[in-house]
């Protein structure tokens, strides 16, 4: 089977690569060839079958990146939250036009493919009183939300006509993001543990009572794996699954950092930033995922649990990625 990575060079787009390069298989099925594409050539993990790197423009996919026998596409590539707000068409090309690029790529293979796709908690609204269940509306507080919902019927919709076989994961605020802060304006929610275990100081600009709906790396890599492999008559014509995260305040997630590394959450200080504010703000605080639990999805590990993968996963190589200039 040939699997194809779009945002391959993303840090989920490239643990998702580690994993299935190691592992050999998607549910049992070997995996016989693997295509990694990005804006800029990803890079390539270790594995026991051939792996193609690809640069360009996922509006523009190319007939390479997604080779004829493909079984499986993982659709990782985004403009994230922050950057989709302030660069409207920006935000349109990658998200929309690169879905709909990613449908006619399908429509071309002799197969329909499994198209596991990131979507993300920011295509709801509630605020910090929400407790969303599976059957919860989507009402976007934001052009990156919006731009997520509407890929989903996109794929849902490409799904029914026997394009393609769509699973989209709503993803929750991934913590701890190796590397650099980016966009996302959710990105305070990785630094407030990262940096001060970097050394670092950082801002924080929401109240320490602020609740997120969030996800460990390694548990939002394991959905995915688990997503390319899920039986699609499970699922009918709702083809989105809310994951299993977990609903975590700032100050417990300081209180973690600092069971982990005494001392460390001194460095956290509040900063203003309105904006970035007002945008997480509007996301709701937790979910009820009953369906993605009866689906086989794994519930999630203690907040102490991110705070230690972090550490052993991808402490050093975010010092040494920060340390280069």
């Amino acid at each position: 089977m040939q699997v194809v990575i779009l945002g391959a060079g993303g840090f989920l787009g490239r643990k998702v690569a580690a994993k299935l390069g190691a592992e050999g298989h998607i549910g049992g099925r070997p995996i016989t060839a693997m295509t990694l594409f990005d804006l800029t050539s990803p890079p390539v993990p270790a594995a026991g079958f051939p792996i193609t790197a690809l640069a360009g423009d996922i509006a523009e996919l190319p007939a390479e990146a997604v080779p004829d026998d493909t079984g499986v596409i993982f659709h990782l590539a985004a403009v994230v939250s922050a950057a989709a707000e302030a660069d409207y068409d920006l935000g349109r090309r990658v998200n929309l036009r690169g879905t709909d690029a990613v449908v006619d790529a399908a429509r071309r293979l002799a197969s329909p493919p499994r198209v596991v796709f990131t979507s993300s908690v920011a295509s709801f609204s509630g605020g910090q009183g929400a407790v969303l269940g599976d059957d919860a509306r989507q009402i976007p507080a934001n052009s990156y939300g919006a731009q997520k919902a509407a890929a989903e019927l996109i794929l849902a919709d490409a799904t029914r006509r026997g394009f393609l076989d769509a699973v989209s994961i709503r993803l929750p605020t991934i913590v701890v993001r190796p590397g650099r802060p980016n966009k996302a304006a959710s990105s305070f929610l990785s630094a407030i543990l990262r940096e001060p275990l970097l050394g670092l100081p950082t801002g924080l600009p929401v109240p320490a009572d602020f609740a997120a709906w969030v996800a460990s790396p390694r548990r939002a890599v394991e959905w995915l794996v688990h997503a390319a492999a899920l039986d699609g008559a499970r699922l009918g014509l709702d083809r989105s699954i809310n994951p299993p995260g977990i609903s975590a305040r700032v100050d417990q997630m300081l209180a973690a950092l600092e069971a982990v590394r005494p001392g460390a959450a001194a460095l956290v200080r509040p900063v203003e930033d309105p904006g970035i504010a007002a945008i997480v703000g509007g996301w709701p605080a937790a979910f009820a995922p009953e369906r993605a639990l009866a689906l086989g999805f794994s519930p999630h590990e203690t907040l102490e649990a991110v705070v230690e993968a972090f550490i052993a996963d991808d402490l050093d190589a975010t010092r040494a990625e920060r340390g280069k200039t």
